[in-house]
C-alpha cells in the first residue's frame, strides 16, 4: 500500500554561488517529490531558497539526504515535515508599494503592523528601487488564520493614515492584469511635469505686485477654494499688454520636474500613449510636446492681438470638468478604455481627471486632490510614478544603458 503523502518545507541559506539550486534539486529528483512551491531571494550575496514539496516516500530519508547535500557545499538547511498535502494558499490579492528616502525600520514596522491590523499577510517582499527613492513592493493577501478578505478601501485608507505619520508614501493596488495593462497616461503641467507655475512666471514680467496677486489666485484655485475658470480669467487679465515675446522668454526658463524625461522615455518604450492635459497655455505646452515626444496635448489658448496679450482666453476653458473631458476624448481617439488610463496631477482642478482614469496619482498634491486620488506621492521625483506602475529601477536602467542614456544625478 502506498504511504500517506506528506509535505516537506525545505529552507536553504548561505552565500550565493552557482550550483546551490542544482544540488538541492538533484536530491529532490532522486526522491521523486512533487514540487508545490519555490522561492529564492539574494540580499548582498546571501541566498535564501525555500522549496515546498510533497512525497509519499520516506520523508525522513529525504530530510537526511537534503541535509547531507547542503552540508557538502557549506549551506545551512532547515526542514519541516507535516502529514498530508495541504492546499497551497491562493495567491496574493494586493500589491503594497512603500516608498521612502529613506525607509526606516520604524516606518516599515508601522506599515507591517497596519497590514496585520486589517488581517493582511505579507507573502513576499522585493526591492524595486534604490534611486531616487527606496521602493519596497509587498505582495499581501488575507491572513491564512483569518481568511476573510477585507475591502480594498479599508486596506488603502488604513495605510494612508500610516503613511502620513511614518514619513513614507504607500500605494495600494489589486494584483492582476489591471496593474500591468495601462496604455495611456496624461500629465498635468504646472508643478507636475514642470517645476513651478507658468502663469506666475508670466505675471512676474508684469511686476512684483502682479506676480503676488496671481500667486494668491493660483494657490486658492489649486486648493479648490476658488472656481478655476473665474480664477483663470482674473489671472490672465493681469497679463494684458505684455508683448507676445514673454511666452518665448518664459518657455526658455522652464525646468522639468526631476525624472520627467526618464518617465516619458520609459513609458514610450512600453507602448504608452503619453500626453498633457493642462489648465495652462498651449503656446507653452506645445513646446513640451515637441521636446519630450508626447502624443497629444490639451490646454488653454491666450488671445494675442497686434503682438500683445489681451488678457483674455480664447474658447472654452480647460477647467476641472474640461480636463476629465479631454482625458475621455484622447482615450476614445486611441481606442483605450478609461480603466487602462493613468492621470497624474497636483491641484483641485485635477480631481475629475484623476477620478475618471483607472489610476489617479496625486503628485505632491493639495489636500483636496490627495483625498480622492488612488495613490499619493510626496517625493519630488516624477519617475517614482514608474514604480507605482510596476516598473523597477533595474529595468529602467538596463533599457537606458542599452541606448547609452544611463546616468544618476547626485541627489541634494
Amino acid at each position: 500500500m502506498m504511504a500517506r503523502p506528506v509535505t516537506v518545507l525545505i529552507t536553504v541559506a548561505g552565500p550565493d554561488r552557482p550550483g546551490v539550486t542544482s544540488v538541492l534539486f538533484t536530491v529532490l529528483t532522486r526522491h521523486g517529490v512533487e514540487l508545490l512551491d519555490v522561492e529564492q531571494v539574494v540580499i548582498r550575496g546571501q541566498l535564501t531558497l525555500g522549496a515546498l514539496v510533497a512525497t509519499n516516500r520516506d520523508a525522513e530519508a529525504l530530510q537526511e539526504a537534503v541535509e547531507q547535500a547542503m552540508a557538502s557545499i557549506n549551506m545551512t538547511v532547515r526542514t519541516s515535515i507535516q502529514d498530508g498535502v495541504e492546499e497551497v494558499r491562493r495567491g496574493s490579492t494586493h500589491v503594497v508599494l512603500v516608498l521612502g528616502q529613506p525607509i526606516t525600520a520604524r516606518a516599515f514596522s508601522q506599515v507591517a503592523r497596519a497590514l496585520a491590523g486589517v488581517g493582511a499577510n505579507i507573502d513576499a517582499i522585493r526591492r524595486v528601487a534604490d534611486y531616487p527613492v527606496t521602493g519596497l513592493e509587498l505582495m499581501v493577501s488575507p491572513n491564512p488564520a483569518d481568511p476573510t478578505e477585507r475591502p480594498h478601501g479599508a486596506l488603502r485608507s488604513r495605510l494612508v493614515e500610516v503613511a502620513a505619520t511614518a514619513g513614507v508614501d504607500v500605494a495600494v493596488e489589486r494584483v492582476g492584469l489591471a496593474r500591468r495593462n495601462k496604455r495611456l497616461i496624461v500629465f498635468d503641467v504646472d508643478s507636475t511635469l514642470i517645476q513651478g507655475e507658468v502663469i506666475e512666471m508670466l505675471a512676474a514680467l508684469a511686476g512684483p505686485e502682479a506676480e503676488a496677486r496671481v500667486r494668491a489666485l493660483t494657490e486658492g484655485a489649486m486648493r479648490g477654494e476658488l472656481d478655476f475658470t473665474e480664477s483663470l480669467h482674473r489671472r490672465v487679465a493681469v497679463l494684458s499688454g505684455l508683448p507676445v515675446s514673454v511666452l518665448d522668454e518664459v518657455a526658455s526658463k522652464l525646468e522639468l520636474t526631476p525624472g520627467a524625461r526618464t518617465t516619458i522615455r520609459t513609458l514610450k518604450r512600453l507602448g504608452y500613449r503619453c500626453g498633457i492635459v493642462s489648465g495652462g497655455f498651449g503656446s507653452i505646452t506645445r513646446r513640451l510636446v515637441d521636446e519630450l515626444g508626447l502624443d497629444f496635448c490639451a490646454a488653454n489658448e491666450l488671445e494675442i492681438v497686434d503682438g500683445r496679450l489681451t488678457g483674455r482666453v480664447l474658447g472654452t476653458v480647460v477647467d476641472r470638468e474640461g480636463k476629465a473631458a479631454a482625458l475621455r476624448r484622447f482615450a476614445a481617439a486611441y481606442n483605450i478604455p478609461l480603466e487602462q488610463c493613468v492621470a497624474v496631477g497636483d491641484g483641485a482642478n485635477d480631481i475629475d481627471m484623476l477620478s475618471t482614469a483607472g489610476l489617479g496619482i496625486a503628485f505632491n498634491a493639495k489636500p483636496a486632490l490627495r483625498a480622492v486620488a488612488h495613490t499619493t506621492l510626496s517625493h519630488p521625483y516624477l519617475d517614482v510614478v514608474l514604480f507605482v506602475l510596476g516598473v523597477t529601477r533595474d529595468e529602467v536602467e538596463v533599457a537606458d544603458a542599452a541606448e547609452g542614456l544611463l546616468r544618476r544625478v547626485p541627489l541634494s
